[in-house]
């Protein structure tokens, strides 16, 4: 039996589990699946379905924010569309100076397509990208 036999799921850590809610559920549009406890947090943790299943663990801790690489990413089909409705609800797109990113913070992929970067409040990175 391998581990690619199971579904992964990715995790973040969050340093606030209220203004995260308020960040995955009010901005990203996530709908949690399922909250529960984190370390002594007796509410402190929730599993949001993306793509028709759970697909991003999210619990407070005061390790958040720790990492500068994208934690996960959501291949969608149209870039565009999604960065515009993310930017109207509040979401800021980062933009890197090695790259060179449209009006929208939308850059070209590495072999081929597009991508635009976002963080959460804790500044852990996430990405959109579509092939086009």
């Amino acid at each position: 039996m391998a581990l690619s036999d199971f579904h992964l799921r990715a995790s973040v850590a969050v340093s606030d589990i209220q203004r995260a809610i308020a960040f995955y559920e009010g901005k990203l549009g996530l709908r949690a699946l399922q909250s529960g406890p984190s370390a002594k947090i007796a509410d402190g943790s929730r599993v949001y379905g993306s793509g028709g299943g759970p697909a991003l663990n999210v619990y407070q801790s005061v390790t958040a924010g720790q990492s500068s690489a994208t934690l996960a990413t959501w291949y969608v089909d149209d870039i565009e569309q999604v960065v515009d409705e993310l930017t109207a609800v509040g979401v800021e797109f980062t933009r890197y100076e090695e790259f060179v990113h449209d009006v929208k913070g939308i850059t070209a992929r590495a072999g081929g397509g597009r991508i635009a970067w976002f963080q959460d409040p804790d500044s852990n990175t996430f990405s959109i990208e579509a092939d086009t």
